[in-house]
């Protein structure tokens, strides 16, 4: 039987780590919680297929069969990498999805897709937060010698770390309605606040059955290579859930990324009230 695939993507520092670690307590459920190869792998497939001479001679000749022959071959290679897996419902994180959601239910139909959000001032106060910590490492994109200010506009710009996940989340709200009912908004702060609750809606939206669980003791499984992103974005696994101490972000970061995003609050905080403290 081929397990049910449903992707985990959303913006970073908003909780991917830990709703794949509950889920992971759900026996009809396999996440392992690591950051998958298999997007890249199917869109380095698709680049270079169709860069291939023979490939699209083919194609002239005789397209609808081609064309067919390369979706069995994409259905078969997503299907393959989780062969192993016996349970009713794989779990595959990547923030590639997001961006890649028509191809992914191109390929797997009955695909879904959990997006993982939050506060934008918290996204950006945790990264920032981490670099003061690690501040003898450079980040990847190598910002380290940026104040905090432009660092904080290398984030949110339209291929930085936070702006590019922030642009494919904006992008979905104009998806046909049958694509967005194949995706799953996971607020960051109702995750922690009401977790149980949460969980429940989320196993219904995959199609597992209702499971209860202890937040307050939960299974560590190893974590991701931090490494991989320089010790700036790390994924630990905690025996219970948290709620994390706020981030004092500076009035004029907080202010901007409110008025430059309304959108964003409006849709998922409604309500939302200015919360720009000083530092």
């Amino acid at each position: 039987m081929t397990p049910r695939f449903v992707g985990v993507s959303g913006l970073p520092r908003a909780g991917s780590t830990l709703l794949c670690q509950l889920l992971a307590e759900h026996p009809q459920i396999h996440s392992d919680g690591h950051s998958s190869p298999l997007c890249s792998a199917m869109l380095r497939l698709r680049h270079g297929i169709s860069d291939d001479e023979f490939f699209l001679a083919q194609l002239d000749v005789d397209f609808e069969r081609v064309y067919g022959q390369l979706t069995a071959a994409a259905r078969g290679f997503m299907g393959g990498w989780y062969q192993h897996c016996d349970k009713d419902v794989v779990i595959d994180k990547n923030r590639g999805w997001l961006r890649n959601i028509d191809y992914l239910l191109h390929v797997q139909p009955d695909a879904r897709l959990l997006i993982c959000v939050r506060d934008l001032g918290q996204i950006y106060g945790s990264i920032e937060a981490q670099h003061q910590r690690t501040i003898l490492i450079d980040f990847a994109d190598h910002t380290g010698g940026q104040d905090r200010y432009s660092r904080a506009d290398t984030l949110f710009s339209k291929e930085g770390v936070i702006g590019s996940s922030l642009h494919a989340i904006e992008a979905v709200q104009d998806l046909p309605g049958a694509v967005q009912q194949r995706i799953h908004l996971v607020i960051f702060e109702r995750l922690i606040s009401d977790p149980l609750a949460t969980m429940q809606e989320i196993y219904t939206f995959i199609g597992a059955e209702p499971h209860r669980f202890d937040p307050q003791h939960l299974r560590v499984r190893p974590h991701e290579s931090d490494s991989h992103y320089r010790h700036k974005y790390p994924h630990p696994q905690r025996m219970s859930i948290l709620e994390p101490a706020p981030h004092d972000i500076p009035t004029r970061i907080q202010s901007e990324l409110e008025k430059t995003y309304p959108w964003f609050y409006e849709h998922f905080y409604p309500g939302w009230e200015l919360k720009a403290t000083k530092t």
